[in-house]
């Protein structure tokens, strides 16, 4: 409680409930070096709203969701596992959230579990990735002859960078064919030079082992699968339909970078 979490921070940032003081204090300091991190957060959900909806378009009625908080800066009705359906007309869609941290997975799992029979809420750290494709309801839940639709979004918890090309390769190892992967990622390419040492430091104090990748990095663990226009981009460029939307006049103010695949 007295520590931030990112999960907690974007939810806090985006106006969600899921947070501590600790998260919102960071919130806080983030403005004071750089005013765009409550704009940001909104951009980062908005974005995830998109794909989401994207993917329902395109058939896709499965999805797992890794890292995401669970967030509920998203209005009421509106949360991923809401937009999966709507994208598919009113057809059921099945979400699993993964998520490693205990006062989402406690909210989640109060108020969303017992509302539908097609959201699981699962505990699972991405830094072992093994674990969280073994686990028992992931299995079972979703149908893995079928294509599904994975959102990666937690890849700044993971440091090497060697691990990380492993748990690209581990989901496309088990995923079906024709499922997409979906990868958010914090990047320090857009922020002005003059603020860089403040934001370093800020980050290292608040969220200390966040992983940074440049552009080059992140296309890197894409190698190999076929992007969906527009590819990788800010994510406020991710296919935006609202020309008032979070960040969309300064796309590199939104700070992640992010990407739609197939996995062949």
């Amino acid at each position: 409680m007295t520590r931030a979490s990112i999960t907690r921070v974007l939810d806090a940032a985006a106006g969600g409930k899921n947070n501590f003081s600790a998260d919102r204090d960071a919130v806080r300091r983030y403005d004071l070096a750089a005013s765009v991190t409550t704009t940001a957060a909104r951009a980062v959900l908005q974005f995830l709203v998109r794909v989401v909806r994207h993917l329902a378009a395109e058939g896709v009625d499965q999805f797992v969701i890794v890292g995401s908080g669970v967030p509920s800066g998203l209005p009421a009705g509106g949360q991923l596992h809401d937009v999966a359906m709507d994208g598919l007309g009113g057809a059921p869609a099945r979400v699993v959230y993964v998520e490693n941290d205990p006062m989402v997975l406690a909210g989640a799992r109060a108020t969303i579990e017992p509302t539908t029979d097609l959201v699981r809420v699962v505990e699972g750290d991405l830094r072992e990735i093994d674990a969280v494709l073994d686990d028992r309801v992931l299995r079972g839940f979703l149908d893995w002859d079928r294509p599904m639709a994975v959102l990666l979004l937690s890849t700044h918890s993971l440091n090497d960078d060697e691990y990380v090309h492993y748990v690209i390769k581990r989901l496309r190892q088990v995923a079906p064919d024709d499922s997409y992967l979906t990868l958010l990622q914090t990047t320090f390419d857009g922020v002005p030079g003059e603020l860089l040492p403040a934001i370093r430091d800020l980050l290292a104090m608040t969220l200390p082992g966040h992983a940074i990748r440049g552009r080059e990095e992140v296309a890197a663990l894409l190698d190999g699968l076929v992007l969906v226009d527009p590819g990788l981009v800010w994510v406020p460029e991710w296919r935006p339909g609202d020309p008032d939307a979070a960040c969309a006049d300064r796309p590199s103010s939104s700070s992640p970078y992010g990407a739609v695949a197939r996995i062949p």
